[in-house]
C-alpha cells in the first residue's frame, strides 16, 4: 500500500478520557472545536493560518464581551468526523501524519470543508493530498479500490458536488485499469481460481476478485463504470457477477441463501448483461433458485426464467435439479415458445431425460408429474432413447405399486428402436418392464443384427409387426 508522510514533529496530540483531545504544549488553549461528542482543545494561529473556514467562523462568532475568552465552535458536520479533523489538526501543527488509501478520502473531504487551499497558504493540505491522489493512489489498482470502499463511510449529509467528483475519479481509475489490455497488466491482483490458459498469461478476468470486497452499492457503480467504457467483454462481466455472488451471498453455491440477502440478490440480477451467453446457465439457475426462496418479485423470476430458457440447451442436469417439475416444465415451455431448431431440441430432450432420471429416485414423485414433463418433450428429436429408458427404469424401480395401465403409459414414451445395444441388453433382463416391451426390444434388436449383416435398415413398426398374447397392451404403439 502506498502512503505519504506529512510533517516532522513528534505526535503531541493526546487524549483525556474518550471525549477530549488536546495538543500538549505550554501555551494556553485558545480554541475549543466540538465534533459530535468529541472536544478538541487547540490554538488559533496554527489552524486559522491554514483554514479559511475556521477563520470566518471565529470572526463571525466573536464579540467584544468575549474578547479575552476561549472561542468555542461546533463543526459536527465536517466530513470524516473527528478522525479526519485530527489529521487536519496535525498537519496544521506540523506533526507527522501518515496518509494512505484508508484515510485519504476522508482527509481530503475534511480539508475541502475547512478550506485548506492555496488561498490561505501555499502547499496547503488540499494541494498535497491532490498530488498524492493523482501521482500515487489513482495509479495503484488496489489502492484505488480501497479509497473507493471508504467513500461509503461518508454520511449522505456530506454529499455535494465536490465529493461526487472525487468519487467519480475513483470510479474512472478502477474502470480504466480493469479495461486495460491484459498484456499491460504488471501489478498485483487477487486470483484464487484455476487458470485454464497459459499459467504465465494474465487472465482476462484478472480484476474480478478484487472488486468482490466492495459493498453492493459501490460494486454496482464500479460494474456500470466498467461497462460504460465498453472494452470488457460481457462474458467477463457475467463471470464477475458470479464471483461476487459466491463471495457475498451466504450459502449461494450450496443453495441455502439467507433472507437478509434478498436486496443483494436482486441487485446482482439487475446488473446481468442482456446478451445471450454472457452469463452461464449454472449461475442463472442459482439466481432463480435464490429468487424463489427469497420471494423476489415475479418480474425478477420471470426475467431469469426467460434467460435460462434462451440457453436451456447449454444447461446441465445438476443446474436444474433444485427445481420442481413445474418449474422445469415452465422453462421447457418458454424454450418451445422461441421455436428453436432441431439441434437445441435434441439437447433439451437429453437434459429433461437426465432430470427425470434423477427426480425419479424420489418415491413421492407423482406419476402425472413424470408423464407431464416427459410428454412435453416427447416430440423432440432424439438420436438415442437410452436417457429416457434410464428415467423410466428408475421411475418403475422407485414406484413398484403402479398398475399395468400406468406402466403402459410410462413405457409408451420410449421408442425401443432407438435403444443402444447396451440398453437393449439391460432391458431384456429387466423384470420391471412389461413383457410386451421386452418382446419389442428383442424383436428390434434381432432386426438390427440382421440388418447390419445384410445392409438393410430397420423397418417401420406397425400394429401387425408383432403378435403376442400378452394382454398388457391392446395394441403396439405406432412410431
Amino acid at each position: 500500500m502506498k502512503f505519504m508522510k506529512l510533517g516532522s514533529k513528534p505526535d503531541t496530540v493526546q487524549s483525556k478520557g474518550d471525549n477530549v483531545r488536546y495538543v500538549a504544549t505550554e501555551l494556553e488553549t485558545e480554541l475549543i472545536v466540538t465534533i459530535g461528542n468529541i472536544k478538541f482543545y487547540l490554538h488559533k494561529f496554527p489552524l486559522l493560518s491554514k483554514s479559511g473556514y475556521l477563520q470566518k467562523l471565529i470572526a463571525t462568532s466573536r464579540n467584544e464581551e468575549k474578547k479575552n475568552q476561549v472561542d468555542e465552535v461546533d463543526i459536527s458536520e465536517i466530513p470524516g468526523g473527528s478522525v479526519a479533523f485530527e489529521v487536519c489538526v496535525k498537519f496544521c501543527y506540523g506533526i507527522t501524519v501518515t496518509l494512505n488509501a484508508y484515510n485519504v478520502f476522508a482527509a481530503r473531504c475534511a480539508a475541502e470543508f475547512l478550506e485548506m487551499n492555496e488561498t490561505f497558504e501555499k502547499s496547503n493540505l488540499v494541494y498535497k493530498i491532490d498530488v498524492f491522489l493523482n501521482s500515487t493512489i489513482f495509479r495503484s489498482w488496489k489502492d484505488s479500490i480501497i479509497v473507493f470502499s471508504t467513500t461509503r463511510d461518508l454520511s449522505p449529509n456530506y454529499t455535494n458536488e465536490f465529493t461526487l467528483k472525487l468519487v467519480k475519479r475513483c470510479l474512472d481509475s478502477i474502470a480504466y485499469t480493469a479495461s486495460i489490455d491484459t498484456s499491460k497488466v504488471e501489478w498485483s491482483y487477487t486470483y484464487n481460481r484455476k487458470k485454464k490458459l497459459d499459467e504465465k498469461a494474465v487472465p482476462r478476468d484478472w480484476w474480478v476478485e478484487d472488486l468482490c470486497e466492495l459493498h453492493i452499492d459501490l460494486y454496482k457503480q464500479a460494474i456500470e463504470a466498467i461497462e460504460t467504457r465498453g472494452k470488457v467483454p460481457v462474458e467477463v462481466i457475467g463471470e464477475a457477477l458470479h464471483a461476487y455472488a459466491r463471495r457475498r451471498i451466504g450459502g449461494f453455491s450450496k443453495g441455502s441463501v439467507r433472507v437478509i440477502d434478498k436486496c443483494l440478490t436482486e441487485s446482482i440480477i439487475e446488473l446481468l448483461p442482456d446478451k445471450k451467453g454472457s452469463v452461464s446457465s449454472s449461475f442463472l439457475s442459482k439466481l432463480l433458485r435464490a429468487s424463489v426462496f427469497l420471494g423476489c418479485e415475479e418480474t425478477v423470476k420471470e426475467r431469469l426464467k426467460k434467460r435460462i430458457s434462451e440457453q436451456l440447451e447449454e444447461t446441465a442436469v445438476s443446474d436444474i435439479l433444485m427445481f420442481d417439475i413445474d418449474m422445469v416444465q415452465s422453462l421447457v415451455k418458454e424454450f418451445m415458445d422461441r421455436d428453436p431448431k432441431s439441434h437445441p431440441k435434441a439437447s433439451v430432450a437429453k437434459l429433461v431425460d437426465g432430470y427425470l432420471a434423477e427426480k425419479s429416485r424420489d418415491p413421492n414423485l407423482l406419476l402425472q408429474n413424470f408423464l407431464s414433463l416427459a410428454e412435453t418433450v416427447s416430440s423432440f428429436p432424439r438420436q438415442s432413447h437410452d436417457g429416457l429408458y434410464r428415467a423410466i427404469d428408475m421411475f418403475l424401480k422407485e414406484h413398484p405399486g403402479i398398475d399395468k395401465s400406468e406402466k403402459k403409459r410410462v413405457c409408451g414414451l420410449m421408442d425401443c428402436r432407438k435403444l443402444s445395444a447396451e440398453a437393449c441388453e439391460h432391458a431384456v433382463q429387466n423384470e420391471r418392464l412389461p413383457m410386451r416391451v421386452i418382446v419389442q426390444v428383442l424383436f428390434f434388436e434381432q432386426i438390427r443384427v440382421n440388418g447390419s449383416s445384410t445392409g438393410y435398415s430397420t423397418p417401420e413398426l406397425t400394429t401387425t409387426t408383432l403378435n403376442t398374447e400378452d394382454d398388457e397392451w391392446d395394441h403396439v404403439k405406432e412410431y
